[in-house]
């Protein structure tokens, strides 16, 4: 990481400009400005963008863009230029990936949110066979839709985010896998009908990483946010923002006594830093 942060240090200092202009950096807006799902994505690139000393401005998009949509227009320098979201080999193929998981790999954590009439379905002496019996509902372009296919899942696919919830509501399909990360926003939004439960005692885990990613075009704001987020690093600010954000929430869903079924990850690219201890979450959950 040493020589990465040289190269890319060398690499500003051949920009004359980069501290004097101002960098307007938009990101894709939320479903809802208040989503807290979104608040510690930009809370880090605050930070790392704080840690280069540049003038920037930070503003959402003009519309709401979930994720498939934003990361077409990021791939077509419309709109946006830069998105968070998790990895997979073609998403590096179009972008630029910066290769720090902003999230430490807890994105790849699954807990699930079923309807409280299939809670039932759920017991702890489960068996990923059978598991496998029982249908995940998730996007039509997620990583996660192909990981869990290619684990043996038969997962129900929808076009929209808010569609997952609906059939979950609806009892349409047994479990909705959501990251640890997300789950507990979600749920207080989602769960005004009262028909939502968070199962309490079993998760899936795959290797994967939530990257910024910027337009392959990019270059030079990419090796800007990467010298940032390793300045965080080094100084202990990334932990420190991500152990406060998170620790939480992990202690809220019981992780460490939940039953957790591991996963293989076909979609993991090469790349993926996995021998770099300081960039992932260190915890027994990958115990099945």
């Amino acid at each position: 990481m040493v020589k990465t942060t040289i190269v890319v240090l060398f690499s500003l200092l051949l920009i004359p400009s980069v501290n004097a202009a101002l960098w307007t950096i938009t990101y894709p807006r939320p479903l809802d400005d208040s989503d807290e799902r979104s608040q510690y994505p930009i809370d880090l690139l605050t930070l790392a963008l704080d840690k280069t000393g540049v003038n920037y401005e930070l503003r959402p998009s003009d519309r709401i863009l979930l994720t498939g949509k934003a990361m077409r227009q990021l791939k077509e320098n419309r709109e946006v230029n830069i998105v968070w979201s998790m990895t997979d080999t073609q998403r590096e193929k179009d972008l630029t990936p910066i290769r720090i998981p902003i999230a430490k790999g807890l994105i790849g954590l699954r807990v699930f949110v079923v309807n409280k009439d299939k809670e039932e379905n759920f017991k702890r002496d489960l068996s990923i066979t059978d598991m496998r019996k029982l249908v995940p509902v998730q996007g039509e372009e997620w990583p996660d839709t192909k990981i869990l296919q290619a684990n043996g899942f038969n997962v129900f696919t929808v076009p929209e985010f808010r569609e997952a919830y609906d059939l979950t509501k609806q009892g349409k399909i047994d479990f909705f896998p959501r990251s640890v990360i997300e789950v507990e926003a979600e749920l207080a939004e989602e769960g005004r009908s009262g028909s939502l439960a968070l199962e309490p005692s079993l998760a899936l885990y795959y290797p994967t990483a939530m990257y910024y990613f910027v337009s392959a075009s990019n270059k030079t704001l990419a090796n800007l946010i990467t010298t940032g987020l390793e300045r965080a690093i080094e100084d202990g600010s990334f932990d420190a923002l991500f152990y406060a954000t998170y620790s939480p929430i992990l202690e809220r869903l019981n992780v460490k006594e939940r039953k957790v079924f591991t996963l293989e990850n076909p979609l993991l690219p090469l790349e993926t830093p996995l021998e770099s201890d300081a960039l992932w979450f260190k915890n027994d959950f990958t115990n099945n």
